[in-house]
């Protein structure tokens, strides 16, 4: 069974940074662009970040562009989220998730396999 376990969120004050970890088990997702989404309560799913298979481009949410990046390991099947200057609005539940496309990163339905997420809460 295919999986995708996101790990690092937590609590931390405003300014403060974490780094989202996503190791997916099952299988190698080396040949996918990962991408990075969050949900905040009572809002829709939103795209924060994504990366082609081979990391060569990276793509970013014009909310967190400058603040967060995006990386991956591909030896340990692992990809990040750097998240720096983090702001209370950035609260939210990060989920990582898989695609076998091109293009088209920001949208969600791109993505096949998705993680359980991991709550993140940046306090004033």
């Amino acid at each position: 069974q295919v999986q995708l376990v996101e790990s690092g969120g937590g609590l931390v004050q405003a300014g403060g940074s974490l780094r989202l970890s996503c190791a997916p088990s099952g299988r190698t997702f080396s040949s996918y662009a990962m991408g990075w989404f969050r949900q905040a309560p009572g809002l829709e799913r939103e795209f924060v970040a994504a990366i082609t298979w081979s990391g060569a481009n990276t793509y970013y949410a014009d909310s967190v562009k400058g603040r967060f990046t995006i990386s991956r390991d591909n030896a340990k099947n692992t990809v990040y989220l750097q998240t720096n200057s983090l702001k209370p609005e950035d609260t939210a539940i990060y989920y990582c998730a898989a695609s076998l496309y091109y293009n088209d990163y920001v949208n969600p339905k791109r993505y096949t396999y998705w993680g359980q997420g991991t709550q993140v809460t940046v306090s004033s």
